[in-house]
């Protein structure tokens, strides 16, 4: 019989978690497509100075493979290594092509399978095709006046570029989850660091640090640790998710923790008051970090509560009109998470592009699939960030798509999506978050939402809740057609 053939598009944690769990298929034929000269996704694209993750290393890791990590929160250089591990581990390194972006899927009725297309002008045929493109990969750039006319360097974070910042003054915009690893590392190098805040977050310690040996070898040696001290962080995760509601006393201990922080970190009572938000916790992001706030203290960090408005040659000028002279600028503005499949374009069933379907908005049945685009499936799709830990998610969402080839396998017939059920899961998700505070009237600034209004990122609940849903509901939706 012949073989069924998976393209999937991306080699970061989800394209890595794809493809360690198709191996384990008999009949299955798969090539792991990846548009930089490695794999890691975000770990190897992002290696600004003080970059690593927000979520413990227990638990941002796959769970069919224990690892020896150094620190309870992995740097980026620690990550791009367990990366290399796990593709290493399994074997994946003859299913790589590496430089080669993806660019047009089509889906052949004929056939059952889509036509792949890369950027060199190639092209093959596949019967199944994951995307695991990520959420947080495409930068946005601010559109200020005057932004082409700098003179010094000029850079996104994601976008790192190596320069000398000795005795530079150095303007970070920007003050989420990037910007407040940056700062710290770059204080005690340049002369003057301005930090550009536009909003304040919610700040809580992240409290890292170094395993010991001790630790090291407990977590090694004994069979069940790792395992234990997993579920012990997702279990306080599930806990702390119960914030998010805006009325729940978990969202007040929550404000009162962040709150405790900032006026056990900061000295200067004006920077106090300018990074306490007056939305509620959870709004936007939280961010985690232990060495944001005493970055502040520094006599050469200057806190700007102030958004950017306007860039000169040799400076940039803030919303009350006032300009400070720069060297370097660097652009920690976010990205685009809800233009999803940005760089793809996917035609379904009657030659349907995606993006024209998404055109109001972007949505999917359990994010991972749409009605209309056969045998296609997304990690990482819409309204599917959260849930503790983003590696746990994709696992959960690799076993969906497994479980539908393992169908296809022996069934020899294409798998859809019910628009029913993709209607009536998309409307619980609504129901769930208009009473999160991230809902569009709780105050703040954030990346949840579609320029029409729709948080088309988050997931409601925890992971528990998606690991049910992804186990019990997906043959609801997923079906022979």
């Amino acid at each position: 019989m012949k073989p069924l053939r998976v393209a999937i598009i991306g080699a970061g944690m989800g394209g890595i978690a794809a493809a360690v769990k198709l191996r384990r298929l008999a009949g299955v034929e798969f090539v792991i497509f990846e548009q930089s000269a490695g794999v890691g996704g975000t770990w190897f694209d992002n290696r600004y100075p003080g970059c690593e993750v927000d979520v413990h290393s227990h638990a941002y890791s796959f769970s069919f493979l224990k690892y020896d990590w150094k620190r309870t929160h992995a740097t980026q250089p620690e990550l791009l290594a367990y990366a290399e591990h796990v593709v290493d581990h399994f074997g994946l390194r003859p299913h790589l092509r590496l430089d080669t972006r993806v660019t047009d899927l089509v889906w052949e009725e004929s056939t059952s399978t889509y036509t792949l297309s890369t950027s060199d002008g190639e092209s093959a045929e596949f019967d199944v095709v994951v995307s695991a493109l990520g959420l947080l990969s495409v930068p946005r750039y601010p559109e200020w006046p005057g932004l082409e006319t700098f003179a010094g360097p000029c850079f996104h974070t994601s976008r790192w570029e190596e320069h000398d910042l000795a005795g530079k003054n150095v303007a970070v915009v920007g003050t989420g989850s990037t910007a407040v690893q940056i700062v710290p590392a770059i204080a005690p190098i340049a002369a003057k660091v301005h930090v550009f805040q536009r909003e304040p977050g919610w700040i809580e310690p992240k409290n890292e640090r170094e395993y010991s040996p001790r630790e090291r070898a407990f977590f090694r040696t004994v069979p069940l640790a790792q395992r234990l001290n997993r579920a012990w962080i997702f279990h306080k995760g599930n806990r702390r998710f119960k914030g998010y509601d805006v009325g729940s006393r978990r969202q007040g201990r929550m404000r009162a923790l962040c709150e405790g922080f900032i006026a056990g970190s900061i000295t200067d009572p004006a920077t106090r008051a300018a990074v306490t938000p007056g939305y509620p916790w959870g709004c936007k992001r939280p961010v985690l970090s232990s060495t944001f706030y005493p970055a502040l203290n520094r006599d050469n960090v200057e806190l700007v509560p102030h958004a950017v408005t306007t860039v000169s040659p040799y400076g940039v000028v803030d919303a009350t009109g006032k300009a400070r002279d720069i060297d370097v600028l660097i652009l920690s503005t976010g990205f685009q998470p809800t233009k999803f499949l940005a760089s793809l374009d996917v035609k379904g069933r009657d030659g349907r592009s995606i993006h024209d379907v998404w055109r109001e908005r972007a949505s999917a049945f359990l994010g991972i699939t749409v009605p209309g685009f056969p045998n296609f499936f997304m990690l990482y799709g819409p309204n599917t960030n959260g849930g503790v830990s983003v590696i746990a998610q994709l696992e959960r969402q690799a076993e969906v798509m497994v479980r539908a080839v393992r169908r296809m396998r022996r069934d020899r017939r294409a798998v859809d999506t019910s628009p029913d059920a993709a209607r009536r899961f998309v409307a619980w998700v609504d129901k769930r978050l208009a009473t999160s505070a991230s809902a569009m009237n709780s105050g703040c600034h954030n990346y949840y939402h579609d320029p029409s209004g729709h948080n088309v990122t988050q997931w409601p609940a925890g992971h528990l809740a998606y690991a049910v849903a992804t186990r019990v509901i997906d043959r609801l939706g997923l079906r022979a057609r």
